[in-house]
C-alpha cells in the first residue's frame, strides 16, 4: 500500500507531561495532537501500547492486543464522575523528566481500583451496555487477557509456568474454577480494558479529524510472560514439561551489540499456525487496526527467516537462520483485511530475500540517517540512494537523539557528516538531520520529538540489550513551542510534505 508524501512525528504516550508520573490519554495528549496539526504534521507513530512487565518495555508486554492500564488518565475518570479531587489529594511528588514506574504504579493502581468500583455501583444502563458490549466484541482475546491478569496477581506476579500445574497447563477444568474464583478480579481487568480502549478511540478520533494518522507498532514476537503465550502454547516454541522457551528470539551480531540480542522470547511453531491458515495472526493484526490507521512490523525480517538460540543459551551468538512462510501470511492477511497498511522495519541484517518479500507486498521499508555515514556512497541509509517507497528517520526508539549520537562520533566521522552536510546550522546538528529527512524523496518522514527538541543522549527512549533503565523519558509542559511548531510547519511545505487542502 502506497502511501502519500507526509511527515510526522514519533512519541509514545508514556513520555507526554502529566501530573501523574507518566503520560497518558488526557489534556497533554490532545495538546500533542493540535501541534501536529498545527505543524502540518499528518503522521503520530507511537511504540506497542500494551501492559508491560518487567523492564517497562512496550515490546514485553502481557498481551499482544489489550492496552496498558497505566495510559488511562485520571483527569478523564473524574470528568466521568469516577475520582474526586480528594483521589488526588496524597499524589506523591514525580519526577519531571522521567517516569518512575514502580512509583506510578503505587499511586496509579489504586485510583483505577475506586474508578472500578464506582462504576461498577453507579453506571448507568447505557454504560452498563457499553461495558457488556465491549466485553463481546473483545472476548476473542480479552476473556482469556482478564483471567491472567487476575490469575497473575494471585500468584504474585510470577511468570506462568511457576503458577500450580493445572492452570499453568490451562487445563479446561482449573480454568473454569479460577474464572468463578477470581471473578471480582477479572471484572476489573476487564474494566481497565474498557476505559482504555474508550479514552483511546476518543483521542484517535480527534487525531483523525486533524487529519492526522496514528502509526502503531507490532512487535514480531510476545513475551513468554503473556497471556498469548500462556492461552496459546500450541503456536509457541515451549518446554513442555518446564513451560520455559525451548527456542528463543533474537538477533546475531549486529551495530548495537557485539553479542548479538537474545530476547528470550519464544518463537514461532510456525506449522501448526499455517495449518489454521494463520488465525492467531489475522486477529492480532484485525485487533491492532482496530485502534490505529498504520502498522510498523518490528523485526520485519522474521517473516521471511528468524535467528533461533536454543534454551541454556547466555547470549545470541550461537544460533541459526529458519525460514518463516511470510509470503503464505500476508497473502492470507491480505484476503482477509485487504489492503495492508504496513510498514516494515528492515533494519539489520537484511537479505535479498527480505527485500523481496518487502517488496512483494509494497510496504515501506525504513531509512535512518544515523546509520549514513559510514562505508562510501553506496550506503544504502545516504539519502541519495533511497527509493521513494520508505519512510525517513533521523533516528528510531532504538538509537540515540541525534545531538547525542553526533556527540559521540569519532572526529573522522564527524568530519564525513560535516562534508556531506556542507555546513551545520548555528541551531545545532540536529536541525540539519531534521532537514536531509525531510528534503529526501521518501514518501515519509518521521522525526522523534527528542530531535525537535535538540536533546542529549539523557533524553534517549532505549539502549537495546540493556536491561533496566529504559522507556522513562519525558518531556516538560509548554516544551512544545509555537516557535517550534512554525520552524517545522515551514521544512515541512518547503519539501512538499505539507497536506493538500481543498
Amino acid at each position: 500500500m502506497a502511501f502519500p508524501r507526509s511527515s510526522g512525528i514519533l512519541l509514545h504516550p508514556t513520555s507526554l507531561p502529566s501530573r501523574f508520573g507518566i503520560g497518558d490519554l488526557g489534556l497533554e495528549a490532545y495538546k500533542f495532537i493540535d501541534f501536529l496539526a498545527q505543524s502540518d504534521q499528518q503522521l503520530w507513530q507511537i511504540l506497542p501500547l500494551g501492559p508491560t512487565g518487567y523492564g517497562n518495555s512496550p515490546y514485553m508486554c502481557y498481551s499482544s492486543m489489550a492496552g496498558n492500564p497505566l495510559l488511562i488518565s485520571p483527569e478523564k475518570l473524574q470528568t466521568q464522575g469516577l475520582l474526586t479531587d480528594e483521589d488526588f489529594a496524597n499524589l506523591p511528588e514525580f519526577p519531571v523528566d522521567r517516569v518512575d514506574y514502580e512509583r506510578v504504579i503505587q499511586a496509579k493502581m489504586p485510583m483505577l481500583h475506586k474508578a472500578c468500583d464506582r462504576f461498577q455501583a453507579n453506571a448507568s444502563e447505557v454504560e452498563k451496555k457499553q461495558f457488556s458490549g465491549f466485553c463481546d466484541a473483545t472476548a476473542s482475546w480479552l476473556e482469556d487477557y482478564a483471567l491472567f491478569m487476575a490469575l497473575h496477581d494471585t500468584f504474585g506476579g510470577t511468570s506462568w509456568h511457576t503458577w500450580e500445574p493445572e492452570i499453568a497447563k490451562a487445563h479446561p477444568e482449573a480454568i473454569e474454577k479460577w474464572r468463578q474464583k477470581l471473578s471480582a478480579e477479572i471484572y476489573f481487568h476487564q474494566y481497565l480494558q474498557f476505559e482504555f480502549f474508550r479514552q483511546w478511540s476518543e483521542l484517535k478520533q480527534y487525531a483523525n479529524l486533524h487529519h492526522i494518522q496514528i502509526i502503531g507498532d507490532i512487535p514480531i514476537y510476545v513475551a513468554h510472560n503473556s497471556v498469548d503465550v500462556w492461552a496459546h502454547r500450541d503456536i509457541f516454541a515451549i518446554d513442555e514439561e518446564t513451560g520455559e522457551a525451548a527456542l528463543m528470539a533474537g538477533v546475531p551480531p549486529d551495530y548495537f551489540s557485539a553479542d548479538g540480542q537474545l530476547w528470550g522470547n519464544p518463537v514461532y511453531k510456525w506449522e501448526p499456525l499455517q495449518q489454521d491458515n494463520f488465525r492467531w495472526w489475522v486477529q492480532r493484526f484485525q485487533a491492532t487496526l482496530d485502534y490505529v490507521d498504520i502498522v510498523r512490523i518490528d523485526h520485519f525480517r522474521a517473516f521471511e527467516s528468524y535467528w533461533v538460540v536454543e534454551q541454556g543459551e547466555t547470549t545470541a551468538k550461537n544460533g541459526k537462520w529458519i525460514e518463516a512462510p511470510g509470503d503464505a501470511f500476508f497473502k492470507v492477511l491480505k484476503e482477509k483485511v485487504g489492503n495492508l497498511p504496513i510498514i516494515a522495519e528492515d533494519l539489520g541484517i537484511i537479505t535479498p530475500e527480505v527485500e523481496a518479500l518487502r517488496d512483494r507486498f509494497e510496504f515501506p521499508g525504513m531509512k535512518i540517517l544515523q546509520f549514513a555515514f559510514g562505508g562510501g556512497p553506496g550506503n544504502p541509509y545516504l539519502p541519495f540512494n533511497y527509493g521513494r517507497n520508505y519512510v525517513a528517520y533521523t533516528g528510531t526508539h532504538d538509537n540515540d537523539t541525534t545531538v547525542g549520537w553526533f556527540n559521540q562520533l569519532s572526529p573522522h566521522e564527524k568530519d564525513t557528516l560535516l562534508l556531506y552536510l556542507g555546513s551545520v546550522s548555528s541551531d545545532g546538528i540536529q536541525w540539519d538531520l531534521i532537514r536531509l529527512a525531510l528534503s529526501s524523496v521518501a514518501n515519509q518522514a518521521i522525526i522523534p520529538v527528542q530531535d525537535l527538541l535538540g536533546l542529549g543522549t539523557e533524553a534517549r527512549m532505549n539502549f537495546p540489550s540493556k536491561p533496566e533503565g529504559n522507556w522513562e523519558w519525558r518531556y516538560r509542559p509548554d516544551t512544545l513551542t509555537g516557535e517550534l511548531s512554525d520552524r517545522l510547519k515551514t521544512l515541512t511545505y518547503l519539501y512538499g510534505r505539507a497536506p493538500i487542502r481543498a
